[in-house]
């Protein structure tokens, strides 16, 4: 019986091709999105899983008050991992302190690599559980020892086995390969971490810290990782540590009054509620609400096309109800018919969804920055698959199943019968809200993309066109600066060179300072970047009161420029010529005096969404070392010129460093990867339940037009235009979308004016992006349906009226 269902169930739909395309297409390519956002959802809610006790895993972090604001730091001070190793061992399974990921150079031979990496404490390969392909998890209990992922191995070394081997780090230090570990996913935290080098070689490297960070619970320069005992809970833990900083600080009154508690954060959690700028960082988790609600969204349009041209082409089968039943056929018999298509309809959709989702999945992985793969041997995945088929073919089924069954057979075959007008409340109802939908994605769409433009926008008070950047990765480049710079600017590609703390579109360090008529109780920390004299000059700066700094004057050297957020800030009318006090974080110490030679306009060096920090620059060597190079290019020499000439400066003058840099404006750019990101899915996903939408749309306008063929030929005879015809089947359909839009602007309004929000430099919600919505989703109805409606209008009356 039940292949006979089958057989039928194929037939019907292959002779109705066109209904059948519309509706296993519209279903699969639903189906495929929430797919695809299913395993992307998934990779986020699986972040750093990948390391066998990360529910035990957590992140040292101090929270304490600022400004009158509790906030979260997660860089610690040196001595307090001294504190926790000793006084509080019980409490952890391991402790592990952790520099900052960074770019160094690794060589082998001729060959040379700038690789991102860290120094931790040998029990880390233990505790992030490092899947071990050569070597064992004790390999940093050697001193003089280097970890390596296997794409790094791989690029030294080949397949070979590298234990023994040694590599030469920043041109200097010759290290032994102890280990080879699998290269970690995307989805952990640490995927940057490409090697790791001991903490015993890490203060070998840095004697400054033996000598004066040991005591010093001001200088937050590491962090500082805990793993604790089966049995124990992050808050147990918490307590019993949280004033291990606060016992130790009594000597310093600044730093006591901000009342530090210690505390462990779970790894976790550290993904999707990140810390940033010591405060809880919620875009993570908005995001991953987002793309579900999307995916969701997307999936029940395809289901709501499904539902709408079963039911419809079901009304067209109470003949076929009648002679069954009339021939014996019992209810039960053509309910099992009816849901036997219904469940076949949305079969052949899965297989054709996962045919989609292969397929795109790499174009989907470079869109998300993912490295997705489709679960086939999860049982669990094919779990979903198969109550997916279940409860959507229940539901697509059920109406022609348990409807078209309860006919009374005299009635279909006297021709009685008919279609009560409600039969079509629940079709309008789901275009209702299948275009509501469309419209609040497409609005969506507009104002993630207005805002992102309206970033890009915003003076950042600096030229970033023709700027290159580069870290300093070996000590070649301090002592030949100078030779450098020169030997550049004699090639003619390059106007000026400078360098300086930190990138230029970051700022890595921050202090307090003190001036005349400070408030007492401003605590505001300052950014601080030291710099070279000629960095002004580089980089572009635009003063608006005062000078840069110029080497003809000795005390320059003790001078600031300042931008306007730290003029604000400081409450001076005229702050050129005032004094700085700037107090040391090391108390053996004096404090330095400077001077403020000249205010520039607000540098963009941040979130290009948020507000400007105040921020001093000073020049480099009483308080603060550098460690980029910044380069000018010479605009009236072509880029694709102008590069070559100075990689071979470079190569000649610093062979041993791989010649690595950034345009800064490809820097910039990159911050806003996240809101494209989110722009982008949002535009895609807006498109596809926009075609979803229409196709469903074109299955009821065609349906409709068929259901009125007679009716649309009595007119013609009687004297109706095309005109007349096209509006009378297009009017429903533009109530509907006009009903859609109503609900969907007040909605859309709301939520996005609240994710705006968010940003403090952001963009307006103008009228005219409804209006455009609006104006949009009308005209794409018209486009669909008037196809169809046409065609039936044009259709000749003879041919419509000939079987009556």
């Amino acid at each position: 019986m039940l292949r006979n269902y089958v057989k039928i169930a194929w037939r019907n739909l292959v002779s109705h091709k066109g209904y059948s395309a519309i509706n296993i297409g519209g279903l699969a390519v639903g189906m495929a999105v929430a797919m695809l956002n299913g395993l992307w959802i998934w990779d986020e809610l699986s972040f750093n899983s990948y390391h066998a006790h990360y529910d035990r895993i957590a992140q040292v972090v101090k929270r304490q008050v600022h400004e009158g604001q509790v906030g979260v730091g997660q860089t610690m001070v040196y001595p307090l991992g001294t504190e926790l190793r000793t006084k509080y061992a019980g409490s952890f399974r391991h402790l592990v302190r952790a520099t900052f990921v960074q770019d160094r150079i690794l060589s082998v031979g001729d060959t040379k690599l700038s690789v991102s990496g860290q120094a931790m404490d040998p029990e880390a390969p233990q505790m992030l559980s490092l899947k071990m392909l050569y070597g064992n998890q004790n390999g940093l209990t050697n001193p003089n020892a280097i970890l390596l992922s296997a794409q790094t191995a791989r690029s030294f070394f080949g397949d070979a086995n590298p234990i023994g081997r040694v590599i030469t780090l920043n041109n200097q230090t010759p290290l032994t390969v102890g280990g080879v570990y699998e290269d970690l996913p995307l989805n952990t935290e640490f995927q940057r971490t490409k090697f790791l080098t001991s903490w015993a070689f890490y203060l070998q490297e840095n004697p400054w810290i033996g000598q004066r960070a040991t005591d010093d619970w001001r200088n937050h320069f590491i962090k500082i990782y805990a793993e604790i005992p089966a049995g124990s809970t992050f808050e147990q833990v918490s307590e019993r540590i949280k004033n291990a900083e606060l016992t130790n600080i009594a000597h310093l009154p600044e730093e006591a009054s901000r009342k530090p508690e210690i505390e462990l954060y779970p790894m976790s959690r550290w993904h999707l509620y990140p810390y940033e700028r010591g405060q809880l960082n919620e875009a993570p988790l908005r995001m991953v609400w987002l793309v579900g609600i999307i995916g969701a969204f997307v999936l029940l349009l395809a289901c709501i096309n499904f539902m709408n041209l079963s039911t419809a082409r079901s009304a067209k089968r109470a003949k076929e109800v009648g002679i069954r039943k009339a021939v014996g056929s019992v209810r039960g018999q053509l309910i099992s018919q009816f849901f036997s298509e219904s469940f076949l309809v949305v079969a052949l959709a899965l297989v054709l969804a996962l045919m989609l989702v292969t397929v795109s999945l790499n174009w989907f992985n470079q869109l998300a920055g993912k490295q997705l793969t489709m679960p086939w041997s999860m049982g669990w995945f094919w779990a979903i698959c198969a109550v997916f088929v279940f409860v959507t073919g229940l539901l697509a089924g059920s109406y022609p199943a348990l409807y078209l069954s309860s006919f009374r057979p005299i009635n279909v075959l006297k021709g009685t019968f008919r279609v009560g007008h409600l039969t079509t409340l629940p079709r309008k109802v789901l275009v209702v809200v299948q275009f509501t939908v469309s419209v609040v994605l497409i609005i969506s769409t507009i104002i993630v993309y207005r805002q992102i433009q309206f970033a890009k926008q915003r003076p950042v008070g600096y030229t970033r066109e023709g700027l290159l950047t580069m870290p300093m990765k070996s000590d070649e480049f301090r002592s030949k600066y100078d030779v450098l710079r020169t030997e550049l600017k004699n090639t003619g590609a390059v106007v000026e060179m400078s360098q300086s703390m930190g990138p230029v579109t970051e700022v890595y360090s921050s202090n307090n300072l003190e001036w005349r008529g400070k408030n007492p109780n401003d605590n505001e920390s300052f950014g601080t970047l030291a710099v070279t004299y000629e960095h002004g000059k580089t980089v572009g700066w635009q003063f608006v009161a005062g000078r840069d700094f110029s080497r003809q004057y000795a005390s320059d050297s003790l001078g600031l420029v300042i931008n306007e957020a730290a003029a604000r800030y400081m409450g001076l009318a005229n702050p050129v010529g005032e004094l700085v006090t700037w107090n040391w974080w090391q108390n053996d110490k004096p404090p330095l005096h400077y001077r403020i030679l000249g205010v520039i306009n607000d540098m963009v060096m941040e979130s290009p969404y948020g507000s400007i920090a105040p921020t001093v620059f000073f020049i480099k060597g009483h308080n603060g070392s550098v460690s980029w190079v910044n380069i000018r290019l010479n605009p009236a020499v072509a880029t694709s010129d102008a590069l070559p000439r100075i990689e071979a400066v470079f190569k000649r003058l610093i062979p041993s460093v791989p010649f690595e840099y950034t345009f800064v404006d490809q820097d910039y750019a990159a911050k806003f990867a996240a809101e494209e990101r989110i722009g982008t899915l949002a535009g895609f996903f807006a498109s596809l339940a926009i075609l979803i939408s229409c196709l469903g749309l074109f299955g009821l306008a065609s349906f409709t037009a068929e259901q009125r063929t007679k009716e649309i030929g009595i007119r013609k005879v009687l004297g109706a235009s095309v005109a007349n015809l096209w509006q009378m089947l297009s009017k429903d359909f533009v109530v509907l979308v006009v009903v859609a839009c109503l609900i969907a602007i007040p909605f859309t309004y709301y939520f996005m004016n609240g994710w705006l929000q968010q940003y403090t430099y952001r963009a307006d919600l103008s009228w005219w992006i409804f209006v455009v919505a609006v104006v949009g989703a009308l005209a794409i109805t018209l486009l669909t349906v008037s196809f169809q409606a046409i065609k039936a209008a044009l259709m000749n009356p003879v041919k419509s009226l000939r079987s009556e």
